[in-house]
């Protein structure tokens, strides 16, 4: 036992017992032998781990290593000069100290400790201390989930469409619904993590980042568009030109004396909503735009016509 358990499972000698649990946990989740059965340095570190735990998990044993260090084991009950037996395996009063297996694995069904330890410690025999039953078959586990995200353009959520990814070591495709919102996960089964002594694979979940569009903003399945016009146009009504998504260019009516921040719809012109499929509208925000730079007849017919008309938007705005 030369080995510093401290320093095997990464932490300080000030360590809490939940800190050394956890260490140990993180070790056993990538270097257990079922998670890793070809490799012989995880099985050597997850071996030098589970001994680090065995005492570091424990009060009484931990202070004999932290007094005597190495021979720790070597020291009678009582200290080095009581009487008792002297120490020996970990394993020799039925295991680790409080490795709970299905805390460690998730509880994604049992880890029977046969194939957890029996092949580190000499085994084909029983379990250490767990007297001589009949060692019972691994069970299968489900794999690792495995997060990725991906950042697709406005008009592929809008409209919907494939797009590549990798992800898991393996190049994939997840299929973008039409109406996908910004944050929303696609799930592509089975690409996940190789399961466990024969479970099945865990899956890729994908976050969906939709980027801004140039104009266009979306609320829920609604489309909004803001769209200027000239103070005249506001005034006297006019034919304008939107753009929209699902069909190009298109001709909408502006009423006579529209004001600023009026919305006018395109039925069925928005989003498909991603459960129901229903197709929201586009609203056209209108927003006047004063004209600049006036010449001298155009602020004498303005003043005229403010004359004329002889009319204020404030007018027992107040009272």
């Amino acid at each position: 036992m030369s080995q510093d358990y401290y320093q095997t499972l990464g932490v300080s000698k000030g360590a809490s017992k939940e800190e050394i649990r956890k260490a140990f946990k993180k070790i056993a989740k990538e270097s257990h032998p079922d998670v890793k059965p070809d490799d012989k340095v995880a099985a050597e570190r997850f071996k030098a781990a589970a001994e680090a735990y065995d005492v570091l998990g424990d009060e009484d044993k931990r202070k004999k290593y932290d007094q005597y260090g190495a021979n720790w084991s070597k020291v009678p009950e009582g200290g080095p000069f009581g009487g008792g037996r002297s120490g020996g395996s970990p394993f020799r009063n039925g295991g680790p100290v409080d490795i709970d297996l299905q805390d460690i694995f998730g509880g994604r069904g049992g880890v029977d400790l046969e194939s957890m330890f029996g092949g580190m410690f000499g085994g084909g025999g029983p379990v250490p201390g767990g007297g001589a039953g009949r060692a019972r078959p691994p069970q299968a586990q489900r794999g690792e989930d495995v997060a990725t995200v991906i950042r697709v353009p406005f008009m592929v959520a809008a409209k919907g469409g494939s797009h590549d990814l990798y992800a898991n070591s393996q190049r994939l495709t997840a299929q973008v619904p039409a109406g996908i919102e910004d944050g929303k996960t696609i799930r592509l089964s089975g690409q996940g993590q190789p399961g466990i002594n024969g479970g099945p694979n865990g899956d890729v979940l994908v976050t969906v980042r939709v980027e801004p569009h140039p104009y266009f903003r979306r609320e829920g399945n609604q489309l909004l568009l803001d769209v200027p016009v000239s103070v005249m146009e506001a005034i006297l009504g006019a034919k304008i030109d939107v753009p929209t998504l699902s069909d190009g260019m298109v001709t909408l009516t502006l009423p006579p004396g529209t004001s600023s921040g009026a919305k006018l719809r395109l039925k069925g012109k928005g989003l498909p909503d991603l459960k129901t499929k229903v197709i929201g509208d586009q609203f056209v925000v209108i927003k006047i735009v004063s004209p600049k730079d006036l010449d001298d007849r155009a602020k004498q017919l303005l003043e005229e016509l403010s004359e004329h008309l002889k009319e204020s938007p404030r007018e027992n705005l107040w009272t």
